[in-house]
């Protein structure tokens, strides 16, 4: 699996319309619950604890994930078309770390 997230949009769309956005993120996300098989130490948590999406300037879908959320967690939802440009996606780990990705929409 790809070491770095994935985005998939339509390249152009019709203002107005709805399109899907889905997003891919390969990570672990280590609950914090399981035991080292060698040192029976617990392996400390970490996982992908936040997701945004910001499109035009404005938030328009964020989410929060919990230990629960399954390894490389994939994450779907819809935007209507408005203008052409970036969309810009963050997610962020306990610890604080952030990863962020641009994709750039076209709408005719």
């Amino acid at each position: 699996m790809a070491k770095k997230p994935r985005v998939k949009i339509p390249k152009a769309v019709k203002k107005g319309d709805v399109f899907v956005v889905k997003t891919l993120y390969p990570h672990k996300m280590e609950t914090g619950r399981r035991r080292n098989k060698k040192t029976g130490e617990k392996i400390p948590r970490k996982i992908i604890n936040a997701f945004e999406c910001h499109y035009g300037g404005k938030k328009v879908f964020s989410t929060e994930l919990h230990p629960a959320v399954s390894a490389n967690p994939y994450i779907s939802f819809h935007l209507t078309a408005v203008a052409s440009g970036p969309i810009e996606f963050k997610w962020t780990e306990d610890g604080g770390k952030e990863t962020s990705l641009k994709k750039n929409l076209t709408v005719s």
